[in-house]
Formats: C-alpha cells, sequence, structure tokens
C-alpha cells in the first residue's frame, strides 16, 4: 500500500511528469530530499541536491543521501545505488506520468535505503559506505549519472564522515533500477512474478548465484533471467540504455534491475494503475537481500 501510494504520487499531475528543470521536477526532488532526510541518510556536501547542467543548458539536480556502513569503523569502500527519477513531463496538455519510467525505480531505491538504515540501526554492520541517488537528466543524455562520475573523477565527492575523497578505486559496486513496476513483459508466459538482472559482460558468476540463492532461501520464487529476454544482441543493447552505462564503462561492477519495456512506456498511459504493486515489493525485497550479501 505505502509503494503504491509514494508511485502515484510522483506519477500524479503534481509532479508533471517530473521534467529536468520543471516545477513538477523539482516537487519531485524535494520529495526525495524529505525521504533521505526522514529516512536519516546524511548529505554529501552542503544539501541534498548536486547541480549539474545538460547539454541543452537546462539546470537540473541529482539527489544524494550516504549511509554510513559502519558505527565503529568507517569503511574505506562504496556502493552506489541509483534510479532516475527525471521522466518527458508534458507536451501540450499531455503528460507524461512515467509510472513504471521511472517513479517505480526511484521508490524501490528509496525503501532499499529505509530497510538498509533501518538493518543497520539494529545493530548489523556493513563493509561498505552505501551513496543512494536519485538521478536527474536520464532523458537528456543520461546528464545525472554522467555528472556523478564526472564529480568522482574530480574529486568533489567526499565522504560526509571521514571528510575524504570518494575515489574511483574504492567503488565496489553501482545498482541501477529502471522500471521495476510492471508484469506486462514476462519472461514466460503465465509468470508475472519476474525480474530481470543485467550486469558488465565477463562479471563473475557469483553475482548472478547469488541472486538465485536470495530468491530462494527467503522463498521469494521470482522468476529470473540475467539476459534481456534471451537474446544477446538486445541484452547488450538494453544494457547501455540506463544510469550504469558510465560505471560499467569504466569498469566499475555495474547491474541493472529491470522488469523490460512495456506497450506503455514514454506514453500518456504509463500510469500508477498499469503496475503489479504486490510483485514489485517482492523484487524490491529480493535487491535488498541480494545487497546486504554484496556489503
Amino acid at each position: 500500500e505505502k509503494i503504491g501510494y509514494e508511485v502515484s504520487f510522483l506519477a500524479d499531475s503534481i509532479c508533471q511528469g517530473r521534467a529536468t528543470g520543471t516545477a513538477g521536477g523539482a516537487e519531485a526532488a524535494f520529495w526525495i530530499a524529505r525521504k533521505f532526510d526522514r529516512t536519516g541518510l546524511e548529505k554529501i556536501g552542503a544539501g541534498w541536491g548536486q547541480s549539474l547542467v545538460t547539454e541543452n543548458g537546462t539546470i537540473g539536480h541529482n539527489i544524494i543521501g550516504f549511509l554510513p556502513g559502519s558505527t565503529a569503523t568507517h569503511p574505506g569502500r562504496y556502493i552506489i545505488i541509483g534510479a532516475h527519477y527525471a521522466h518527458l513531463g508534458t507536451n501540450g496538455e499531455r503528460m507524461y506520468p512515467g509510472a513504471d519510467a521511472n517513479a517505480s525505480g526511484v521508490v524501490a531505491m528509496t525503501s532499499l535505503a529505509e530497510m538498509l538504515a533501518m538493518t543497520r540501526s539494529i545493530g548489523r554492520s556493513y563493509g561498505c559506505n552505501i551513496i543512494f541517488v536519485a538521478f536527474d537528466g536520464k532523458e537528456m543524455n543520461m546528464a545525472g549519472s554522467q555528472k556523478l562520475w564526472d564529480s568522482i573523477i574530480s574529486g568533489e565527492l567526499t565522504d560526509p564522515v571521514s571528510g575524504t575523497r570518494i575515489t574511483r578505486d574504492k567503488i565496489v559496486m553501482m545498482v541501477n533500477i529502471d522500471q521495476i513496476g510492471s508484469s506486462l513483459a514476462p519472461l514466460n508466459e503465465g509468470r508475472d512474478d519476474y525480474m530481470i538482472m543485467l550486469g558488465n559482460p565477463n562479471l563473475k558468476r557469483s553475482y548472478n548465484d547469488m541472486l538465485k540463492i536470495c530468491n530462494e532461501s527467503y522463498e521469494l520464487g521470482l522468476d529470473l533471467d540475467f539476459t534481456y529476454y534471451g537474446s544477446a544482441n538486445f541484452t547488450k543493447l538494453f544494457y547501455r540504455l540506463s544510469d550504469q552505462k558510465v560505471f560499467a564503462d569504466n569498469r566499475i561492477p555495474a547491474f541493472m534491475f529491470t522488469s523490460g519495456i512495456t506497450m506503455n512506456n514514454n506514453k500518456p498511459r504509463d500510469t500508477a494503475s498499469t503496475l503489479n504493486m504486490e510483485v514489485l515489493q517482492k523484487r524490491i525485497y529480493l535487491i535488498y537481500h541480494w545487497i546486504e550479501k554484496m556489503l
């Protein structure tokens, strides 16, 4: 019920399709920042926002929150968990709600922040710090994820606990969540409870194996695939269409979780009512358990 409400808010007319540089996009950004604040994440820098300028001069903002890995010893390793919040906005009187693309991913990401922060608060110690990022500028050549990477390379991104620079050699893994709320493009007929995980070519199979183990151990029973519907060509193409691309290009282990492209993509009918919230919740639980094993 909670995730359904949150997806509905981000896909509502108040956010006006969440286009970069618009009032609706700012509404979504403020909502994400408030979520991070209530979750108990820390700011990186003076505020939650990281400004960026797209190729056409539009100003956008990534929203970044930080969860320290341990209360006792502060690790010098980082995992990035991201999802893009910007979408297509409006065209005349037509609004593109972007419920699946990508309000679903944003809500999954903020839910993971809540779950991991809660687990940490009751005594779990992680071997990595976690950087949560809501990316802006996805529809503008993935400007948000490129800005985050550039800030890592330039030394601008600083650990709020240790005060040290977060450099590329300290980034252990990047996880991107993009379009994860639908059951309209099943892997196998009759199975609406499915999920796809894609990673860099030549990554160790242990990442995939751990997802399978979590799926079985926690009795989630999702139908899993590690290709894009069995096609090597489409797997390679689809993997390069979202915000994990810049990290993969720089040899960071980078993963994308998705429920695939549907006929509602980039259309006004991509509304919250078309999503499967029960299956979305299962997907979030599975990603949470998998990340916990990676930390």
